[in-house]
């Protein structure tokens, strides 16, 4: 079967898994309005494109903390990948690494730093749950380090996981964990999970490398605002000092182009990962970031942008931009 587009992959997926693996991986929080806002959002957005640019080449490479990587979708941290394919975490790493970008491994992951170390070079993030525990945090943070991970993403805020594992979240986490952690690593940190102008400021003031504007796929605090919807208060709050990611909804080319426009410096793709996973294991991870990438190329060749850092603001409009003044001669 011809798979065409990104979304196709969970509608394999459902058939594949069992139902609660596949709800696993779906669902949302409550009313699931968040889970289906983060798609609606993009969709409100459309695009201002510029007409007659030589776009016979085009540069989607990019510069994330420092590392170079072939394009600006890199892949977010899922839990427990093996429960889709019996490959996991290992044919994950090995698709984002063949596709030149970063994958995040997940804290609940089921194949550990130094399994998806053995996989080959690639370059590598861990997402970060502060247990009760700071033991057990400093022990994982420094095992990371050593498997040659390059960046922590401190995830604030998620405890929409079983009741045994949230137990052994620690709910007094603050801001000044994030500055604890720059005492134990050198590895950059990223906070993830910042959804408003105000936490992006202080995120800033406490030293984080960067944010990822994140709802936790939907699975968390119901009726937040979709991602795309949170992203450009994030980037303005920020005022250039730290880079700005954006991870949730991301299911087209275009999703992305609208991200960059916005000021997001990357994105990240989660559910697309676990169903392309499930659906052809590291082959359908690889073909989910080649599609994206391909849509993604070619939303930049229609809007008239042959580099990243020709993607403006001025290349989309939002429901909440005020009305254009129309152009004189």
């Amino acid at each position: 079967m011809e798979i065409t587009n990104v979304t196709e992959y969970e509608a394999i997926a459902k058939e594949k898994l069992p139902k609660m693996v596949y709800d696993y991986y779906a669902s949302g929080a409550e009313d699931q309005w968040t889970l289906q806002e983060n798609r609606n959002a993009f969709a409100r957005i459309l695009f201002r494109p510029r007409i007659l640019i030589d776009v016979s080449k085009i540069d989607m490479r990019t510069t994330i903390l420092g590392f170079n990587i072939s394009m600006p979708i890199m892949v977010a941290p899922t839990a427990m990948q093996k429960m889709a394919h019996p490959e996991g975490e290992y044919a994950t790493a090995r698709a984002a690494s063949a596709a030149g970008t970063i994958m995040t491994l997940s804290s609940w992951a089921t194949s550990s730093v130094e399994e998806v170390a053995s996989t080959g070079p690639g370059i590598r993030f861990f997402q970060l749950y502060v247990y009760k525990n700071r033991n057990v945090v400093e022990q994982l943070v420094r095992r990371a380090e050593k498997a040659g991970f390059k960046a922590i993403a401190l995830t604030a805020n998620d405890s929409g996981l079983a009741s045994y594992v949230a137990g052994q979240i620690d709910r007094t986490l603050s801001w000044k964990d994030v500055q604890w952690l720059q005492t134990i690593t050198k590895m950059p940190i990223l906070v993830k999970g910042v959804i408003t102008g105000e936490d992006a400021r202080i995120a800033v003031q406490a030293g984080a490398a960067g944010i990822i504007v994140s709802n936790h796929g939907a699975r968390q605090l119901d009726y937040v605002p979709a991602t795309i919807s949170a992203l450009e208060e994030v980037v303005k709050a920020t005022q250039g000092r730290i880079p700005v990611f954006l991870d949730g909804g991301v299911r087209r080319g275009t999703d992305v182009f609208k991200a960059l426009a916005l000021g997001a410096s990357g994105i990240f793709i989660g559910r697309p990962v676990v169903f392309s996973l499930a659906a052809e294991g590291e082959a359908g991870v690889r073909k989910v970031l080649q599609m994206l990438r391909d849509e993604f190329e070619l939303t930049m060749a229609l809007s008239g942008c042959r580099s990243l850092k020709e993607i403006t603001r001025n290349h989309i409009t939002t429901e909440w931009d005020t009305p254009r003044p129309s152009a004189r001669l």
